[in-house]
C-alpha cells in the first residue's frame, strides 16, 4: 500500500508514466473480478480500461488510508451498475468461458463445463447489488468492512445482500438441478 502511495504522489507531481506500474500490477484482479461482474470478455476490457482512466482522472479524490485495489473496485462495480442500469445489460446472460481441457475424459469436461455454466448462469442471474458483494466477498475474499467501503454501503446491508445472494443461488441451483442434473455434481 506505501508503493502505492508513493506512485500515486510521483503522478500527482507530474510523472505519468509510472502509473503504467500500477495498471501492471492490478490490471489482472481488477479484469477478473469486472468480467464476473458482466460476464463478457469484451464488456470486461472496457471496463477495466475506462476504472483505470478514471482512477487516473480522480487520483486526487483517492486517500491513502483505502487500499488502491479496493478504490478500483469500487469504481468498477460503479460503472457496471450504471451501464447496468442504463442498458439493463449483464442480467442473465451465461459467461463466455473458454474450457481448456487436461487429460479429461469426455464426459468429465462436459461434466466440468456444465457445472461452470450453471454457476455462471446462477451469479449472472443475481441482481447487479447482490452480485457485487457476492463476487467481492467469495471470488476476491475481501471482508465485509473492505465491500463496505468499496460500495459505499453500511455493513449490514453488505452482510444482507450477500446472504440474500446465498440464498438466491441455493433456490437456483435447486430449480436448476431438478431439470435432471444431479445436485453433487456441483459440489
Amino acid at each position: 500500500m506505501q508503493d502505492d502511495w508513493l506512485i500515486i504522489q510521483q503522478v500527482r507531481e507530474g510523472d505519468r508514466e509510472v502509473y503504467a506500474h500500477l495498471v501492471d500490477k492490478y490490471k489482472d484482479k481488477l479484469y477478473g473480478f469486472l468480467y464476473r461482474m458482466t460476464g463478457q470478455t469484451q464488456d470486461a476490457q472496457d471496463l477495466t480500461q475506462e476504472v483505470f482512466f478514471k482512477a487516473f482522472c480522480q487520483l486526487d479524490k483517492y486517500r491513502p488510508t483505502d487500499a488502491f485495489l479496493a478504490w478500483l473496485y469500487r469504481i468498477g462495480s460503479n460503472l457496471c451498475i450504471d451501464v447496468w442500469r442504463k442498458n439493463k445489460r449483464y442480467s442473465r446472460e451465461p459467461l463466455e468461458e473458454a474450457m481448456l481441457i487436461e487429460n479429461n475424459t469426455p464426459e468429465k469436461a462436459y461434466l466440468k463445463k456444465e457445472k461452470k455454466d450453471v454457476i455462471g448462469r446462477q451469479i449472472m442471474a443475481l441482481g447487479e447489488e447482490y452480485r457485487a458483494a457476492f463476487l467481492l466477498k467469495y471470488t476476491e475474499q475481501l471482508s465485509y468492512k473492505e465491500i463496505s467501503e468499496i460500495l459505499n454501503l453500511p455493513m449490514t446491508t453488505v452482510q444482507m445482500r450477500i446472504h440474500h445472494a446465498k440464498k438466491k443461488l441455493r433456490a437456483g441451483f435447486a430449480h436448476e438441478m431438478s431439470g435432471g442434473a444431479a445436485i453433487y455434481e456441483l459440489f
